[in-house]
């Protein structure tokens, strides 16, 4: 039976920028086996695949796919997904929306604001970033990476691991020079990272007002390299908040990624602190709607 899908591009408002999304509607019916191959024929870095809500007051129920693997939870899909929905809701076309998405790690309740064929989400993190064991040396990352070992690391950062529903290693990176030269050498990547994907991040930006500048390599998982990591940003809010100590209060990040592949994605990060502790994660960014079609499975 055809199924309708939608491609969207997130952390962006600009056609072709951004991280690539595919929405595959209508999709109750559908084999976890159909959908992990719809996802490897697409070969984005993830696929969404809608049913609809077990609550009846939830938007829908979702599940997301790398080419090789299930996600319990993403970013960028749950704000590609987000703007898709309220932009099918009857007489929606500007204004505001709420979504709620039931993923596997709970529902993640989305605040969108729609502009026409483009939109923009907001939500709280459904976990917030926990500890998940210690980082490899970083000579180990290093040769993973392709760096030298003194491109990794600044100030206090060091390399860490946190969970936000799956893992990534968060490696601190110099400066931009550094960060550009990194490449995933796939012959040292199991002894450095094992199954997990590698989030490098630095404080040097290509934008004086933005914070963080940032690549996401996950082999593992058939991503050669992602444009926009949505759920590695929320994991980096654990990093900061370790080695930078922010005090009590609200605190709000921008982070770029994707400039190395010309697919700049812009994400907004905000955090909430209480007793010197995360108490609040939330993540935002923008997604246009670039195609529409039919899966003729």
């Amino acid at each position: 039976m055809p199924r309708r899908y939608a491609i969207l591009d997130v952390f962006t408002a600009t056609p072709l920028e951004g991280n690539p999304l595919a929405v595959v509607l209508d999709s109750a019916a559908l084999s976890t086996k159909a959908m992990q191959s719809i996802a490897a024929e697409f070969n984005l870095s993830e696929t969404v695949f809608v049913s609809p809500a077990a609550n009846p007051v939830h938007t829908a129920a979702i599940r997301i796919f790398t080419p090789k693997r299930e996600l319990p939870f993403a970013g960028h899909p749950t704000v590609g997904t987000a703007v898709l929905l309220a932009s099918e809701l009857p007489g929606a076309r500007l204004g505001d929306a709420i979504v709620i998405l039931e993923e596997q790690v709970g529902a993640v309740r989305c605040g969108v604001t729609l502009h026409g064929a483009h939109g923009h989400a907001w939500f709280d993190a459904p976990r917030l970033p926990q500890s998940a064991g210690e980082a490899a040396h970083k000579d180990v990352l290093a040769v993973a990476l392709g760096l030298d070992p003194r491109d990794i690391g600044f100030e206090n950062h060091v390399p860490t691991v946190y969970d936000v529903g799956f893992a990534f290693v968060f490696v601190p990176i110099a400066n931009l020079e550094a960060i550009a030269k990194a490449a995933s050498n796939l012959s040292a990547w199991q002894a450095a990272f094992g199954i997990r994907p590698a989030y490098l991040y630095t404080r040097e930006t290509e934008v004086v007002a933005r914070q963080f500048h940032s690549r996401m390599f996950g082999p593992v998982d058939g991503i050669a390299e992602d444009p926009g990591t949505g759920a590695g940003a929320i994991g980096l809010a654990g990093a900061l908040q370790r080695f930078d100590a922010h005090p009590n209060g609200n605190h709000k990040f921008v982070i770029e990624q994707g400039f190395e592949m010309n697919r700049p994605s812009i994400l907004q990060l905000e955090i909430d602190v209480e007793a010197a502790s995360l108490a609040k994660v939330r993540l935002g960014g923008e997604a246009v709607i670039v195609a529409r079609g039919e899966l003729l499975i």
